[in-house]
């Protein structure tokens, strides 16, 4: 009878208990939905394998877990593991890459789509029941709706999900040029990042968070933005200053839309709360990479590495 290595699972609510559920095939997991940082120890320190999405694992941490062997992040990102630490102690850390293109470039193309056509307000409209009042069968009002067509669409980060989302604005036949810190030569026309802001109808962000584009998007670059423009962020919470963004949009003509925060969740007085502002923004909880096939991929290669892991251990 085959003896399967102890695991530990110490975030399943991140991706769900249920898309974790295969990995009971491979290896003997205990499951918790959340784990605060002075859990992690005593719950695993039976573990030969660790899966996580964000929990945080120290030196500290590593130290005090003699017996684990493989941590699993169900995510691309590693920089919430100490990674030399882990090295140093013999323990393979194994993440999943790519998983999320697909649906971060859907999901962005779905923002895009949603408030140039002003989606949310017509639907608040119609379920309001000032529709229901109207003596006319539609609603012309004073929001502007636009095309992607024939605009032009800046994206800054040109990696795997940047380049998709250029062949979704490129088969709405939009025009597509890009910014990047490092010099990448392709199909589409690289602009500074002052003269994409200032001549692209769309921006969008797919840029990972780092000293180099932290606050990268502040008031100045707000301020440079096209009249009507809409910017949508789907890379990292910092990247856009986000009490700057909330200030301008009380009086520019500008919209946001954001799956990533500087703080997630992030505060109940939070600077988007603002009533005031509410019809220019589109926000969702940092699930652009959740779409139901991510999630399945993702799930799938964590179990890929287990027993890729399990196989060199024989």
């Amino acid at each position: 009878m085959e003896t399967f290595k102890k695991g530990v699972i110490l975030d399943a609510k991140s991706v769900g208990l249920k898309a974790l559920e295969v990995l009971k095939e491979v290896a003997d997991f205990d499951f918790y939905e959340v784990t605060s940082p002075n859990q992690i120890v005593e719950r695993s320190i039976e573990a030969e394998i660790m899966v996580l999405n964000k929990v945080v694992i120290t030196e500290e941490v590593l130290s005090q877990l003699p017996k684990l062997k493989l941590i699993c992040i169900t995510a691309t990102g590693t920089d919430n593991v100490d990674i030399k630490s882990a090295k140093a102690l013999g323990i393979e850390v194994k993440n999943v890459s790519a998983y999320s293109t697909e649906s971060v470039a859907q999901h962005t193309l779905a923002c895009a789509l949603s408030l140039l056509g002003r989606i949310n307000d017509y639907d608040r409209y119609c379920k309001s029941g000032e529709y229901s009042q109207s003596d006319i069968f539609t609603h012309i009002s004073g929001m502007k709706m636009g095309l992607i067509k024939g605009g032009q669409w800046g994206v800054i980060g040109l990696g795997n999900i940047g380049k998709r989302v250029a062949k979704l604005a490129q088969a709405f036949e939009s025009k597509v040029v890009y910014f990047s810190p490092k010099d990448k030569k392709g199909e589409y026309e690289r602009l500074s990042l002052e003269e994409l802001l200032k001549t692209s109808d769309i921006v969008s962000i797919h840029a990972p968070l780092n000293e180099s584009t932290r606050d990268l998007i502040a008031l100045k670059e707000l301020q440079s933005l096209k009249e009507g423009a809409i910017l949508i962020n789907v890379g990292r919470g910092g990247i856009v200053n986000e009490k700057d963004l909330a200030l301008i949009l009380e009086t520019k003509d500008l919209y946001y839309a954001s799956d990533v925060f500087v703080k997630e969740p992030f505060e109940k007085d939070h600077a988007f709360l603002n009533p005031k502002i509410q019809n220019k923004l589109l926000l969702t909880p940092h699930i652009a990479w959740a779409y139901s096939d991510s999630l399945k991929t993702l799930v799938e290669k964590t179990k890929e590495n287990i027993q890729d892991f399990l196989a060199s251990q024989k």
